[in-house]
C-alpha cells in the first residue's frame, strides 16, 4: 500500500520524502531487489545451522530483512506521522518491531517480506491503468517537418509555432492540431474521435494531433500549439480524473485514518488487558496484539475503490471516454434520465436531401442536377445539401449565367437560355405563379413531417420538389432502445427547433418525451425538473448551447468534442466522437465499476472480519494472518483490474 498511499493522500504530498531513489530504479528495480533480499535473509536464517553461520550472522541476516524488507514501508510510515496521521504502513511496521520485541523477528520479518511484496504487485497491476493513459504520450512524434523559404526544417513538435506549416508524409501521425492547406489524403482519427474508418481529408479540413496519415502527403497549418492540442488537453484531462477522488473513496480514505487509530488501540488493549487480567502470558499476549495489528488493517479495504476507478478510467478512455473525475464515472452509475439535445447529437446537424420528387415528364436526376447547377453559386445550407446529393450521385452540373439570390428564400438564374428558379414556396409563387394543386398536396405533406421544401421551376414549366431535413442519426432509434435496456427510466428530447419538426423525430427514435421551441436556460430549467420527477439526469449535447444544460444536469456529457473547448471545459464526460454508442457504454462501465468497487468491498470486509475472529478462536499466527492480509489485497487489486482488461462496459 505504500506508494499508492503516498500518491493518493493530498497531505502527503505535500511532505517531503526522507530519501527517494530515482523513479525508475525505485519502481523498477530496487523496491523489487529489496523483496529478494529480504526473502534471501529470511531463508538463510531458517537454515543457519547447518550452513554453520555464527548467532551474531543470523542476527546481521535478520536486520538486514528488516531493514530491506521495511525500507519503503518506514518512509512512508514517519511521513504519515509527520503528517500527524496514521496509515496501514505505519501499522505494518509497527506489527513487525512489536515482533522482534518479543523474540519473534522472523514472522516479523516475513511479514514485511509478504507487505513488500503486495506493494510490488500492486504497484504493478495498478500501473497498468496508469500506463494505458501513458500510452497517449506515444502517439506524439517528437520531431516535425516545417516549411521554411529554404525548404523543410525538422525541429522538436514543442517548438511548433501558429502559423506554420508541417509536411506530412504517408505512414506518420500528424504532430499537431491544424488546417489542411494542401494535400489529399485519409486519415485514422480513431485515437481522438473513436471513427472506425479513415476520413478523408483536403484543403480547409482539421486534422488533430495524434491522428495517423495514411495513403497522401498533407501541409497542415498549426493551429494549436502542442501542449494546446485536443490530444494534449485528453491527456490531461484523464491524468487529472485519476487524482480525483470518487465520494466512495473520500469517505474510506477518512475512514483509514480514523480506523489506524481504533486498530491501534484495541492491539495495546489486547497487549496488556489479557496479561494485566486474565493471567495470559506477556509473550502471548504481546504476540495476538501484533497479528491483531496486521489482520486488522484495511489494505484490501482502502485499494477497493481506486483500484476499479482508475481502471475503469483508463478503460474509458481507451474507448474514446473520457470521465473529468471518479466523481463523475460514480454519478453516472445512478443516472435515471438521458436528455439528448436534437440537433448534431440525434440528428447528423447538417441538412441533408431526403426527397427528390420529379414532376411531369422531368426524372429526378435531370430535377437535382439543375437544381444543383443553380445552388452551386450559392453558400446556403441548403444549398450545400442540394449539390453535395448531386455530387453522390455523380451528376455534372451545367453553367449557370445572371445569377440571382434572394437570401433565405431562393435562387434564379440561366441555364443555357432557360430561366431556372428554385426555392420556398413564397418564393416562387411571387416570381413564378402558384404551384400546380398536386404538388402544392407533396408540399404540405412535406412540410408536415417538419421538412423544408424546395420548388423548382424551368421556364414556365414545374420540375418538382426537394425535400432537406436535419437527417436522423442511423443509430439513434437502436441507442434510445438500448438505454431503456441498461435501465434508464426515462428518455427525454431537448430542441429550439419547432413542435412539428420534434414530433417527427420522436416518432423515429422512440424517446419518451419531447420539449421543443427552448432556449439555452430553459434546457437548464429543465434538467432541475427532470431531477426531482425521476432521479440523476445526465445531458447529452454538443458543448456549446449546450452547455447551460450540461452545467445544471447531474452529470453532463459532451458529444463529438475533438477540438471544441466549450465541451471540454462543461462536460463532466467528454464524448471524443460522434458515436451515440458509447452512451449506453458509458453508463454499463460505470455500473460494472461499481458493481467491481461493492464486491471488493465486501470481500475485504470479510475477510479482516474471519482473520481477526481467527487471531482469538484458533491463535492464528503471525506469517499466515499476513498472508490473509495481502492476499485479499491482490485480489481486489485484480479484480479491479478486470475493468480495464476485460469486456466490462459491453
Amino acid at each position: 500500500m505504500s506508494h499508492l498511499t503516498a500518491q493518493e493522500s493530498p497531505s502527503m504530498k505535500v511532505a517531503r520524502p526522507l530519501w527517494r531513489a530515482p523513479r525508475w530504479w525505485q519502481r523498477r528495480l530496487l523496491e523489487p531487489t529489496f523483496v529478494l533480499v529480504t526473502l534471501g535473509a529470511i531463508l538463510l536464517s531458517l537454515v543457519a545451522g547447518r550452513l554453520g553461520l555464527s548467532d551474531s550472522q543470523v542476527t546481521a541476516l535478520g536486520v538486514i530483512a528488516y531493514v530491506a524488507g521495511g525500507f519503503y514501508g518506514f518512509q512512508e510510515g514517519v511521513r504519515s506521522l509527520l503528517a500527524r496521521e496514521l496509515n496501514i504502513d505505519f501499522l505494518m511496521v509497527l506489527a513487525a518491531v512489536g515482533a522482534a520485541l518479543v523474540g519473534e523477528w522472523r514472522d516479523g520479518a516475513v511479514l514485511l517480506f509478504l507487505f513488500s511484496l503486495s506493494n510490488v504487485l500492486q504497484d504493478y497491476a495498478m500501473g497498468r491503468s496508469r500506463r494505458a493513459i501513458q500510452a497517449l504520450f506515444k502517439l506524439y512524434p517528437e520531431e516535425a517537418r516545417v516549411h521554411t523559404p529554404t525548404g523543410t526544417k525538422t525541429v522538436p513538435v514543442n517548438d511548433l509555432e501558429v502559423g506554420q506549416v508541417v509536411l506530412i508524409q504517408p505512414g506518420e501521425r500528424i504532430p499537431t492540431d491544424g488546417e489542411v492547406v494542401a494535400g489529399q489524403s485519409a486519415v485514422d482519427q480513431a485515437t481522438i474521435t473513436g471513427e472506425s474508418l479513415p476520413v478523408d481529408k483536403g484543403p480547409g479540413d482539421k486534422v488533430f494531433a495524434g491522428t495517423l496519415n495514411q495513403n497522401g502527403s498533407l501541409d497542415v497549418r498549426v493551429t494549436r500549439q502542442a501542449a494546446q492540442s485536443t490530444l494534449a488537453r485528453i491527456i490531461a484531462m484523464v491524468e487529472e480524473a485519476q487524482a480525483r477522488k470518487a465520494p466512495t473513496q473520500r469517505f474510506l480514505d477518512e475512514f483509514e485514518r480514523r480506523y489506524a487509530l481504533i486498530v491501534i488501540a484495541a492491539a495495546a488493549a489486547v497487549a496488556m488487558l489479557p496479561w494485566l487480567f486474565l493471567g495470559w502470558d506477556f509473550h502471548d499476549s504481546f504476540y495476538r496484539a501484533m497479528v491483531l495489528l496486521v489482520v486488522a488493517s484495511p489494505c484490501a479495504l482502502v485499494i477497493s475503490v481506486p483500484a476499479a476507478f482508475l481502471s475503469a478510467i483508463a478503460a474509458g478512455a481507451r474507448h474514446g471516454v473520457i470521465f473529468k473525475g471518479g466523481a463523475h464515472l460514480e454519478q453516472m452509475s445512478t443516472i435515471k434520465v438521458v436528455a439528448f439535445d436534437k440537433t448534431g447529437t440525434l440528428t447528423e446537424g447538417r441538412p441533408a436531401v431526403t426527397d427528390i420528387l420529379p414532376y411531369g415528364d422531368y426524372n429526378a436526376d435531370d430535377l437535382l442536377r439543375i437544381a444543383a447547377s443553380l445552388e452551386a453559386r450559392s453558400g446556403h445550407p441548403l444549398a450545400q445539401a442540394v449539390c453535395a446529393a448531386a455530387a453522390a450521385r455523380g451528376l455534372p452540373l451545367e453553367a449557370v449565367t445572371e445569377f440571382y439570390a434572394d437570401t433565405g428564400q431562393g435562387v434564379a438564374g440561366l441555364v443555357g437560355d432557360a430561366l431556372v428558379r428554385v426555392g420556398r414556396l413564397r418564393y416562387i409563387t411571387e416570381c413564378a405563379g402558384q404551384p400546380p394543386a398536386d404538388l402544392l398536396a407533396v408540399h404540405d405533406r412535406l412540410r408536415d413531417e417538419g421538412k423544408t421544401v424546395l420548388f423548382v421551376c424551368y421556364n414556365d414549366s414545374w420540375m418538382g420538389t426537394l425535400a432537406v431535413a436535419d437527417r436522423l442519426r442511423p443509430q439513434s432509434a437502436q441507442i434510445v432502445a438500448e438505454l431503456h435496456r441498461v435501465g434508464v427510466e426515462h428518455v427525454v428530447m431537448l430542441t429550439g427547433d419547432n413542435e412539428v419538426v420534434a414530433r417527427r423525430i420522436a416518432e423515429q427514435t422512440g424517446v419518451d418525451e419531447i420539449r421543443a421551441e427552448l432556449m439555452p436556460d430553459e434546457k437548464a430549467a429543465i434538467m432541475t425538473e427532470l431531477e426531482r420527477t425521476y432521479g440523476p439526469v445526465a445531458m447529452v449535447g454538443d458543448g456549446v448551447n449546450d452547455a447551460p444544460a450540461l452545467a445544471a444536469a447531474t452529470v453532463g456529457i459532451a458529444m463529438g468534442a475533438a477540438g471544441t473547448d466549450v465541451a471540454l471545459e462543461t462536460a463532466d464526460v467528454v464524448l471524443m466522437g460522434d458515436q451515440l454508442e458509447a452512451i449506453p457504454y458509458t453508463i454499463r462501465l460505470s455500473r460494472q465499476a461499481r458493481r467491481v468497487v461493492w464486491q471488493n468491498i465486501v470481500f475485504a470486509l470479510g475477510v479482516i472480519g474471519v482473520l481477526v475472529i481467527g487471531t482469538f478462536a484458533v491463535s492464528l499466527p503471525l506469517p499466515l494472518g499476513v498472508i490473509g492480509h495481502e492476499g485479499s489485497t491482490v485480489v481486489v487489486v485484480l479484480n479491479g483490474l478486470r475493468l480495464l482488461f476485460g469486456r466490462a462496459g459491453h
